[in-house]
């Protein structure tokens, strides 16, 4: 089985099982989700969507956000681990759309990843989800089951994000990239890998 017959079986299963994926991170707009994404940063979904309400309660846009000393915007976020760098990073990244970006979320690469604490996953997170450019976020699920199925090759994520892009067309790549990560996690997990309830390692003989 080559490489686009495993992407043919993998999209035809993907599209199955989560045939509408929603984003999980709970949000408004493109400030709330970049803000949303950067917690998400070795944090479960589920605890950055409890923790998002009382930080977005004290500031949701870029103006608010900036005005907050970073002891504030680290109380918010405490749950969610890592908070005193997440901190002094949303409070620098919102002060930076202020005074750099007229107070908007930029839409390409390169200006959201001068953001501070926003790397190449977060900055293609937004660019898709927010704005609907194509991007393809490859996280540490997407990464494992990609290399799993036989889609890609690559030792590091960009190698693997690369090899992605060119197996499935742009108008694709924001609702795989959901599916893929929804999949992983309910049937194809890093541990405790059980095959007989993974269809898709099945079908792949993986």
């Amino acid at each position: 089985m080559n490489k686009k017959e495993r992407a043919q079986i993998v999209e035809r299963t993907l599209q199955k099982f989560f045939p509408s994926p929603k984003i999980p991170l709970k949000h408004k707009d493109p400030f709330t989700l970049l803000i949303a994404v950067l917690l998400s940063a070795q944090c479960t979904d589920e605890r950055v969507n409890k923790t998002t309400p009382s930080l977005f309660a004290l500031a949701d846009t870029p103006e608010k956000m900036a005005k907050l000393s970073v002891e504030e915007i680290q109380k918010s976020i405490h749950s969610c681990g890592l908070s005193s760098t997440k901190a002094k990073a949303i409070k620098a990244l919102s002060k930076r759309i202020v005074d750099r970006f007229g107070s908007q979320v930029p839409q390409n690469f390169a200006d959201l990843e001068s953001l501070p604490g926003v790397g190449h996953k977060t900055a293609s997170v937004v660019l898709v989800q927010a704005f609907d450019i194509p991007a393809f976020p490859v996280d540490t699920h997407i990464f494992r089951v990609a290399r799993r199925w036989g889609l890609a090759k690559g030792k590091t994520v960009k190698a693997v994000e690369k090899e992605l892009k060119a197996l499935f067309s742009k108008k694709k790549w924001a609702r795989l990239h959901l599916q893929m990560i929804l999949y992983a996690r309910k049937y194809c997990p890093a541990r405790n890998h059980d095959l007989k309830n993974c269809p898709l390692c099945l079908a792949l003989k993986v």
